[in-house]
C-alpha cells in the first residue's frame, strides 16, 4: 500500500496469490482488493480453500476474484462433498480417490472418521454462498461442536457472531471468544491487540474499555437479536496460549479450550454487575 515501486512491480506481473492455514478477516480482502483495483484495473486471484490432512489436503478451493471473507470455493477434481444437517448447522463431508483410507495401526480412529456410508467427516459447517446458485461456492461456517443454545433454547452460530463481532472491534481485537451456555444472555472474552492500541496512545485499561465498549455499542445497534447481541465483555491479560491448547497448530482460537481453561473468568464475567474489569451493556 506504502510502496509505489513494489505495488507496481508486484501486481504487473503477479497472476495469483495463494494463503492457507489461517483465515483472512475481511478488512485484510478489502484492502488487497483496494489496492489491486487502483494499481492494474482488477482483482487477482486469492487461491484458498478448506481441506484436512486427511482429504490430501484440498477438498474445495477459490478459483474466483470474487471473494470475500470465509468463502471457500467449489470442489477439487474428483471430489465428491455430501452435505449434512446438524442441527441449524450443516456439515460437509468428503470422498474421492484422495481421501484417507484411515488411520495407520488405529482401527477405532479410523471407523470414527466416516460415516455409515463412507464418507469422511470433517466436523466443519458450510453454507451456500448463493442456495440460488450453487456455482457461486460455499461459505465457512465454523466448527459443528463450536455453538452453543441460550437458557430461551435460542441457538448462537458461533463462527458468524464472532465474524461480525471482530469485523466491528478491529483493528483493536485480534479474537474473540464468546460465553453464555446455557444462560440469558450472550458474552465475549476479548484478546486484545496490545500493538494497535498502543498504536493509538491506548495504554490504559478504562481508555481501552470506552474504545472497545463503543464499538461493541455500534455492533449491537446492528445485530440486536438474543442469539447475536453482546450483553457483556470482558478483556483477556494473557493471549492464547498454543501449550495450554487455546490456539490451533493453524493459529485458529480454539474456543472450548478457553472457555474450558479460563472457566473463572467466564463466571466472573456472567456474574458480575459492572466494575473496572468487565464491560456491561443493558
Amino acid at each position: 500500500k506504502d510502496d509505489a515501486v513494489l505495488r507496481q512491480n508486484l501486481l504487473s506481473r503477479v497472476r495469483m496469490f495463494f494463503y492457507a492455514g489461517a483465515a483472512l478477516g475481511q478488512p485484510v480482502w478489502d484492502l488487497l482488493h483496494e489496492v489491486q483495483e487502483a494499481e492494474i484495473g482488477e482483482r487477482i486471484v486469492m487461491g484458498t480453500g478448506l481441506g484436512m490432512t486427511e482429504s490430501s489436503p484440498f477438498a474445495v478451493f477459490i478459483t474466483s476474484p470474487e471473494v470475500k471473507s470465509g468463502y471457500l470455493g467449489l470442489p477439487t477434481p474428483g471430489m465428491e462433498l455430501k452435505l449434512v444437517p446438524d442441527g441449524e448447522r450443516t456439515e460437509i463431508r468428503f470422498r474421492g480417490p484422495h481421501v484417507t483410507p484411515g488411520y495407520h495401526d488405529d482401527a477405532a480412529a479410523s471407523a470414527a472418521l466416516f460415516d455409515d456410508e463412507g464418507w469422511l467427516r470433517s466436523g466443519d459447517a458450510v453454507s451456500f454462498v448463493d442456495r440460488a446458485d450453487p456455482l457461486r461456492g460455499l461459505v465457512y461456517e465454523g466448527r459443528i461442536a463450536e455453538n452453543f443454545k441460550l437458557s430461551s433454547g435460542t441457538w448462537v452460530s458461533v463462527a458468524a457472531v464472532r465474524g461480525q463481532l471482530l469485523a466491528h472491534l478491529h483493528p483493536y481485537v485480534r479474537e474473540a471468544v464468546l460465553t453464555g451456555h446455557d444462560g440469558a444472555e450472550l458474552g465475549a472474552l476479548l484478546f486484545a491487540n496490545e500493538e494497535q492500541l498502543a498504536r493509538r496512545g491506548l495504554t490504559e485499561r478504562r481508555a481501552i474499555s470506552q474504545v472497545l465498549g463503543a464499538a461493541i455499542l455500534a455492533y449491537n445497534a446492528r445485530y440486536p437479536g438474543s442469539s447475536t447481541r453482546i450483553a457483556r465483555a470482558l478483556v483477556l491479560d494473557r493471549p492464547p496460549s498454543i501449550d495450554g491448547g487455546e490456539l490451533t497448530d493453524k493459529g485458529h482460537v480454539n474456543q472450548r479450550a478457553v472457555l474450558r481453561l479460563r472457566a473463572d473468568v467466564v463466571n466472573h464475567l456472567h456474574a458480575s454487575v459492572g466494575d473496572d474489569d468487565c464491560m456491561l451493556f443493558r
